[in-house]
């Protein structure tokens, strides 16, 4: 019984099936006839069109040929065109249909459609000038000529007008719904000055923003309850949320350009929490100086929020420094690099030579700086700071005087499960540019490094701290001539007989300085050379430094970037721990910053960027996510993942130490060098080249070996600790 029962119903299954797909079938054989109609009628007339493109065309040729007098083109001509044409345009017509010129979608008509009309022009007018000679009579030359070219012409012509028109109605279309779409906009204006005023009065009439304004925001109690241009102004700050629900706002523009950055993190902070789409002018001057216009609002960025005033640099002397000098940049297409070659760029440099692995990102800035600035001396090279006759080529052909190393492994969690690469890349890499530099004469090699190089819990962070130790003990070998010292590391040169030369060379310079006196603190060297900044920016030998930063926003390695597309996807926002804090600055800043460090250095310093106080990455993304028109944790999800491997819920600017020094600008510190053995150093360099290119596990316990202050994961203090740790740095801060 059950048996039949399931049989009927399986048979019942199999019958509905058959008759959902006979119902597809039918729809889709509906739709498929809709079509074939439609092409029917486009194809109808295209072929009515095409006979009276393809007579006019040669009809014209004659008149041309006669000054388009009828009467005195000859009868014989005219007898041979009236006979052989109805047959050309069947020919015309055959040839048009095999080359698909009645079935192709000329709304998308592109290249191939265009190819072949050229293809179908070419074969008729072959046919028409040997059919016509043939059966009838030659023709004059100029109808050929004229006839093709005219019937190539109305051919090619009305289809592509066509694919125009269709674009065009597209684009109307789509213009009338943003149009409609924006004509319901409600918009709140914050600020009741000169700017506010000037923007209601542009809101009335520009094509750019044609929402309507319905209120003002403005914190003077003297100009509630007046209007502008009809607006009223409803109240203060405070009176945000009350206005954005009676007037169903939904566009916030703020109008003060004047404003401090808290005041405006305050007021932002507030309208975030609306929901609204936010919008902001452009820096003061700007308005009164008539550049800005409601076409040229941005919207809110979460720098908006990071409550400082933007950082100031001495750009005369950043300008005086690079201008007129060959630069080189490694590393030149990533976040960093790609900045510095922006900066650079607009210092009027010598030359600017942009030197990195990755094509795509090396030929993405090649270009910008191609367009924004076509009078720069640019070079775009490809190749790997790991390959040292690639660097050697590349310093004996250029020359540069100032080299700004960017080139990096930077991703964290990526480096702990590959840490060999990480030192092949970062720290070898970073010796054989160095000693490139040292080589060639480079006047100033300036490192990027990164406040995970002090303490570091992560292979990265201490990857990072071996090349300041490089840097430093580079700097003491430029000051001292001692290039013996140098070890020759993994495949980083193949001329070993000429390095030993030059080493030999070095040797005995530095033997009779200390003979004759002229270098005394060289007496009784033993190899270890002290790790110090001397005050003399004019002494020769290439002067090493490296700057030191936190987190830049919208790095490739950021999290902003991330979080966005998380956001755009519909969630869940992903962060590792509650309480994780990072420091951060815009990259232009960073960048900023670091250019002026490198007009500071005497050689041997690690300049130390302040980045200002940290920020919760748990506050980033949900102002992140209020920003974007969400509700954190209603419409975002939040997600805490765990701290990845190797990281830590906050980084530090200095090692316990190291202390502090000063520069002229607030913003820009140097770290005492904390000294070690050089000689020692060098042999282990040596000893983590070999190893990292044997690929061995050993890699990790060998770093530690060389940076004391390296703790991996498992080693590393609590996360309460450190909150205790963070909270007792700012209390004797």
């Amino acid at each position: 019984m059950k048996k039949c029962i399931y049989e009927r119903v399986q048979r019942g299954i199999k019958f509905t099936e058959v008759v959902s797909n006979m119902e597809e079938k039918e729809y889709r054989h509906q739709e498929r006839k809709k079509r074939i109609e439609h092409w029917q009628v486009i194809a109808v007339y295209l072929v009515i069109y095409d006979i009276i493109a393809v007579n006019f065309s040669y009809i014209l040729g004659l008149l041309l040929r006669f000054d388009f007098s009828f009467s005195k083109i000859p009868v014989e001509y005219i007898h041979s065109f009236v006979r052989f044409m109805p047959i050309y345009t069947v020919f015309c017509l055959i040839v048009f249909s095999l080359l698909k010129l009645y079935n192709s979608l000329w709304a998308f008509a592109s290249y191939t459609e265009l190819n072949h009309i050229l293809m179908a022009s070419i074969i008729t007018t072959i046919f028409n000038v040997g059919g016509i000679t043939l059966l009838c009579q030659r023709m004059p030359f100029s109808y050929y000529i004229v006839g093709a070219g005219m019937q190539f012409g109305l051919i090619a012509g009305v289809r592509f007008v066509y694919r125009y028109i269709s674009l065009e109605r597209t684009r109307m279309q789509q213009a009338r719904q943003e149009q409609n779409r924006m004509e319901r906009r409600n918009i709140m204006v914050i600020g009741a000055g000169e700017s506010g005023r000037n923007l209601v009065r542009e809101l009335k009439t520009s094509r750019h923003v044609t929402g309507t304004p319905c209120c003002i925001i403005d914190d003077n109690s003297n100009k509630w309850g007046r209007n502008i241009e009809d607006v009223p102004i409803v109240g203060g700050r405070y009176s945000i949320f009350e206005a954005v629900e009676k007037y169903k706002i939904n566009l916030i523009l703020f109008a003060i350009p004047t404003a401090s950055a808290k005041e405006k993190r305050d007021i932002l902070n507030l309208c975030k929490e609306t929901k609204c789409e936010l919008k902001s002018l452009p820096g003061s001057y700007q308005f009164v100086q008539g550049e800005v216009s409601l076409a040229q609002m941005k919207k809110v960025t979460v720098e908006d929020l990071l409550g400082r005033e933007p950082i100031k640099v001495d750009m005369e002397k950043i300008f005086q420094y690079l201008k007129g000098k060959t630069i080189l940049v490694t590393g030149g297409g990533g976040s960093i690099g790609s900045e510095l070659c922006r900066q650079i760029a607009s210092h009027e440099p010598k030359q600017l030579i942009i030197f990195d692995i990755y094509e795509n990102n090396a030929y993405a800035i090649e270009q910008e700086l191609k367009r924004k600035h076509p009078e720069l001396n640019l070079v775009a090279l490809i190749g790997s700071v790991r390959d040292s006759r690639r660097l050697n080529q590349v310093f004996e052909k250029y020359k540069p005087e100032i080299v700004y190393h960017a080139a990096a492994h930077k991703h964290v969690p990526l480096m702990e499960t590959s840490p060999n690469e990480a030192i092949k890349n970062n720290v070898i890499g970073t010796y054989k540019t160095a000693y490139a530099a040292l080589q060639n004469g480079v006047k100033r090699f300036v490192l990027i490094s990164t406040d995970k190089a002090v303490n570091p819990t992560n292979i990265m962070g201490a990857s990072k701290r071996l090349c300041e130790m490089v840097i430093q003990s580079m700097d003491a070998v430029s000051k001292s001539g001692r290039m013996d010292l140098l070890p020759l590391l993994h495949g980083h040169r193949d001329d070993a007989d000429e390095l030993v030369k030059q080493a030999g060379i070095c040797l005995e310079k530095a033997k009779a300085e200390r003979e004759y006196g002229e270098n005394p603190e060289a007496a009784g060297n033993t190899g270890s050379l002290k790790i110090e900044s001397v005050k003399n920016q004019e002494r020769t030998g290439t002067q090493f430094v490296a700057v030191r930063f936190g987190n830049v926003l919208g790095s490739n390695g950021s999290v902003i970037p991330l979080f966005k597309k998380q956001i755009e996807a519909g969630g869940p926002v992903t962060v590792t721990h509650r309480d994780i804090i990072r420091y951060f600055m815009t990259i232009p800043e960073a960048v900023s910053l670091v250019l002026q460090a490198g007009t500071y250095a005497w050689g041997g310093e690690i300049f130390v960027l302040d980045m200002g106080e940290p920020v919760k990455i748990d506050t980033l993304a949900r102002n992140l996510i209020k920003l974007s028109g969400y509700e954190p944790d209603v419409d975002i999800k939040i997600e805490y993942s765990g701290l990845r491997p190797g990281e830590k819920l906050y980084e530090e600017k200095l090692m316990a130490e190291e202390g502090i020094m000063k520069t002229d600008n607030d913003l820009i510190h140097i770290g005492k060098p904390i000294p070690f053995d050089t000689e020692a150093f060098f042999g282990q360099l040596k000893e983590l080249a070999d190893t990292c290119y044997s690929n061995s596990d050993h890699i990790v316990g060998l770093v530690g070996q060389i940076v004391t202050t390296f703790h991996p994961v498992g080693e590393h203090p609590t996360g309460n600790e450190m909150e205790k740790t963070v909270k007792a740095e700012q209390g004797n801060g």
